[in-house]
């Protein structure tokens, strides 16, 4: 005679049998609506389709995303930012105001370490 704790975990091994199918026909689902995306908007690859996508989202490049392209397809390179004494004085008016380093960075248009590296030369940050 089966005990109700067996019987319950047959139930529950059942349970979770059919949760992964369900879990899998719905990733199935999903790959079939995600590749006819590009098609249902009239796009005619899916490069050009999330091409689109990131323009219209204004989409930056991440730590993990691509290059950012010119208008050719050739990848932008970033341009080396000139550090100058109003750079520096700028950078600690904003530190002295509260501003954050990325906000700093952002203002500026110089990168988080550079903003770092000229408060650690302004000494501006605390020794560790």
């Amino acid at each position: 005679m089966p005990t109700i704790v067996s019987a319950k975990l047959k139930e529950l091994e059942a349970t979770r049998a059919k949760l992964a199918s369900l879990e899998q026909a719905v990733q199935a689902e999903l790959g079939k609506e995600l590749a006819g995306l590009p098609a249902k908007f009239g796009f005619e690859s899916v490069d050009d389709f999330i091409e689109a996508v990131r323009t219209a989202t204004g989409a930056r490049r991440g730590r993990r995303g691509r290059p950012a392209k010119n208008a050719d397809g050739a990848k932008k390179r970033r341009r080396r930012a000139v550090i100058t004494d109003e750079t520096r004085a700028e950078v600690k008016k904003m530190v002295e105001g509260g501003k954050t380093g990325a906000a700093i960075a952002e203002a500026l248009n110089i990168s988080l370490p550079t903003v770092q590296n000229i408060k650690k030369a302004l000494g501006l940050v605390k020794k560790r």
